[in-house]
């Protein structure tokens, strides 16, 4: 620590304390560098022999847990220590915005530099932090992946490194090995692809311990199927699989923190490609719950394989079953791509974790189950269809038509997130994103471990 450059929070109330307690030639420099302590600025302070003596950096109000995150790509490298002269920032939110704004994707990229490093006096709960961070680098790595390596056989092997690093069962069901299970909507979907369909499970923990489903859609790529999405729709479809990053981040930040769960992670994994056997609209599809859907629209198939995940989840009755999944543009037209819609068959429950997404600054959006909807499900040959006519609530249908797999008494919560940042920003560099899944986790955490 005694070699570390101090860094020193300061709001612009602040400033004018700092320097009445700084040397003349320090208020000098600050003056001349036009430093007003305004969020996103930093001043570097000379010292007498032409190094650093101290970085001065503006944080707005104080409570932003993107405070400092701009800095890691900014600061020269270096080992840089929260000075106690400067505002009282939270040490834990400021550790874990600098190393979420210290993230860099560098699988096919040199970095493009060292980031700056924060010394945290954080103790024991410093292990929470980097936890914290790796699950947010896991997701993001994940959906920054283009699909020629991440595959469903990609995402299955990252689900059974899991089960070998905690010592978890694995299982898997490929091509037709799905339709021997029982799992004919997923098979349905990815039948499509040279890289055949999959279900992935990862099973730990104790068994007298509530057993959480964690179920994420992993739709490694999306072309829409028959009914084709146009170029700039597909651009960007390596991330339809987000929802299966965060629900593999997720289960490995669980075991890494021995939350006392019974975990079941659910990976249905699949390609919705273009070929002869394509899924057709018009066809019926039977669901490992029994229902019959009529396939609408090809490119709705997100819920189609989810419903037989969510289904297999209901059997062994958790306590708890949580969804993530990239499922509609109408999420992102209704709360744009920073707020992932969040329902659940338990307003309460739904409502907590909305709360907490708000106190720990990982937000997730409230919205309603309205059952009137399920109308523009309907089907004149099969129990509902995966789409409908109607443009509307899109969201929602899509929530309606996956609660229809649900058991009404098992609590469920699915949050449709867009898994990706658009530009760059401190802490959120542009490309894949975790959101939600810290917030997922704080409910467990308390919930589960007092």
């Amino acid at each position: 620590m005694s070699d570390a450059i101090r860094l020193v929070a300061l709001t612009a109330a602040d400033l004018e304390a700092h320097l009445a307690a700084a040397p003349e030639r320090t208020r000098r420099w600050v003056a001349s560098q036009g430093f007003k302590a305004l969020p996103l600025t930093h001043c570097l302070v000379p010292d007498e022999q032409g190094g650093i003596a101290e970085a001065l950096v503006g944080i707005g109000n104080g409570q932003d847990l993107n405070a400092l995150a701009h800095l890691p790509m900014i600061l020269p490298p270096g080992d840089y220590a929260l000075c106690e002269r400067g505002h009282r920032l939270d040490p834990a939110k400021a550790a874990l915005g600098f190393a979420l704004g210290s993230y860099q994707f560098t699988r096919y990229k040199a970095a493009r530099r060292e980031p700056a490093r924060l010394l945290s006096p954080l103790g024991s709960y410093l292990d929470e932090v980097a936890a914290l961070a790796a699950a947010t680098a896991r997701t993001r790595d994940l959906v920054n992946t283009p699909t020629e390596h991440m595959g469903p056989a990609e995402l299955g092997e990252a689900a059974r490194a899991i089960a070998a690093r905690f010592g978890a069962d694995y299982c898997e069901w490929i091509g037709n090995e799905l339709l021997d299970a029982n799992f004919p909507a997923i098979h349905a979907v990815g039948r499509a692809s040279h890289r055949a369909p999959r279900l992935l499970e990862v099973l730990a923990g104790d068994p007298a311990h509530p057993e959480v489903a964690i179920v994420g859609k992993g739709v490694c790529f999306d072309t829409g199927g028959l009914d084709i999405k146009p170029a700039d729709g597909m651009r960007h479809m390596k991330k339809d699989m987000g929802g299966a990053a965060h629900a593999i981040a997720l289960a490995e930040l669980v075991l890494a923190r021995r939350l006392p769960i019974r975990l079941r992670l659910l990976v249905p994994a699949v390609e919705n490609a273009i070929s002869a056997n394509a899924y057709r609209p018009g066809e019926v599809i039977r669901t490992r719950a029994g229902l019959t859907v009529e396939i609408d629209n090809t490119d709705a198939e997100g819920r189609v394989v989810l419903c037989d995940a969510l289904a297999y989840a209901a059997e062994s009755k958790p306590a708890l079953i949580v969804d993530f999944a990239t499922l509609t543009g109408a999420a992102r037209v209704a709360l744009g791509p920073d707020l992932p819609a969040l329902f659940g068959n338990d307003e309460a429950l739904r409502d907590q974790l909305a709360a907490i997404g708000r106190e720990i600054q990982d937000p997730v959006w409230p919205m309603p189950l309205w059952q009137h909807y399920l109308t523009m499900l309907e089907s004149g040959i099969a129990d509902l269809a995966n789409a409908g006519a109607s443009k509307h609530a899109g969201a929602i249908t899509a929530a309606l038509y996956l609660q229809r797999f649900v058991p009404p008494a098992t609590p469920w919560l699915h949050l449709d997130t867009y898994a990706w940042n658009d530009g760059d920003r401190p802490g959120r560099p542009r490309g894949g994103e975790a959101m939600g899944l810290r917030a997922v986790y704080e409910l467990l955490k308390r919930r589960y471990a007092g």
